[in-house]
């Protein structure tokens, strides 16, 4: 028995590195066809104030349309400030609904421009991204008794989806 377990996870093991291998050899067309199918599309992010200066706090908002024909949720995002991620969003997902056919706006968590393990980049150039890295569809009903109800259901193709700015910590200063 130990034997036919064996070789079951070793031919589970060879579909699986003939599947990465046959998504890493994807022709660049392929890859911006991906793209022009996704149905989630980070437009912009913007933060408050809009000219931070070194130890600014600083605001996050994203702007995200939904072409799809299902409302999207559990939103997981990545922002990287000044080429670090910011680990709150590693297990952080977003539940907020994203209708189909609207772009809505979606605020993330505050963050500084310049911390202890991340000090002021030496240009005065800080850049920021946010990155959108997955979403599932979900269905929302109301119940008899006048309870909203969350069904959710595939994860959303074609993510992610980022934009990224650069600030100028000196303008304001």
């Amino acid at each position: 028995m130990y034997g036919k377990i064996r070789n079951t996870v070793a031919l589970g093991w060879i579909f699986l590195a003939l599947a990465v291998g046959a998504q890493e050899g994807e022709p660049p067309a392929a890859t911006e066809e991906k793209a022009k199918a996704a149905t989630l599309v980070v437009e912009e992010f913007v933060i408050d104030p809009a000219a931070p200066a070194v130890d600014t706090l600083c605001k996050l908002r994203v702007k995200v349309r939904n072409s799809g024909t299902a409302t999207a949720t559990s939103l997981g995002f990545r922002v990287a400030v000044g080429g670090k991620n910011l680990k709150v969003y590693e297990r952080q997902l977003f539940m907020d609904a994203l209708p189909p056919g609207k772009s809505t706006e979606v605020q993330l968590f505050n963050f500084w421009t310049t911390e202890s393990l991340r000090p002021a980049p030496k240009d005065g150039k800080l850049k920021v991204v946010v990155e959108l890295r997955e979403a599932q569809e979900v269905e929302i009903t109301t119940d008899d008794e006048g309870t909203e109800v969350w069904n959710l259901g595939d994860a959303i193709p074609g993510l992610p989806s980022s934009v990224e700015k650069v600030f100028d910590l000196g303008a304001s200063k």
